[in-house]
């Protein structure tokens, strides 16, 4: 999803059912938002993820499954 302007989608795949979420965070750290907390199926999901409220600027999206966590960097162009 690099870069991307305002939104993207945040695509991933369950090898089984778990406990999910999705956050978005700032350069400083600070969660700006929460995009899922919610248990989940097996499967491929899209998320879309709209920032139009959010200056441009790197950002953090992290993934947590529960068996696995993943952090990848977004750049906001506007």
């Amino acid at each position: 999803p690099n870069p991307f302007n305002p939104t993207t989608v945040i695509q991933f795949t369950l090898s089984k059912e778990a406990s999910v979420t999705l956050n978005i965070y700032n350069v400083l750290g600070e969660k700006v938002s929460e995009l899922l907390n919610e248990k989940m199926g097996m499967g491929t999901y899209n998320v879309n993820f709209n920032a139009k409220d959010l200056p441009s600027g790197v950002y953090f999206y992290e993934l947590n499954t529960g068996f696995s966590s993943i952090v990848k960097k977004m750049s906001l162009l506007k």
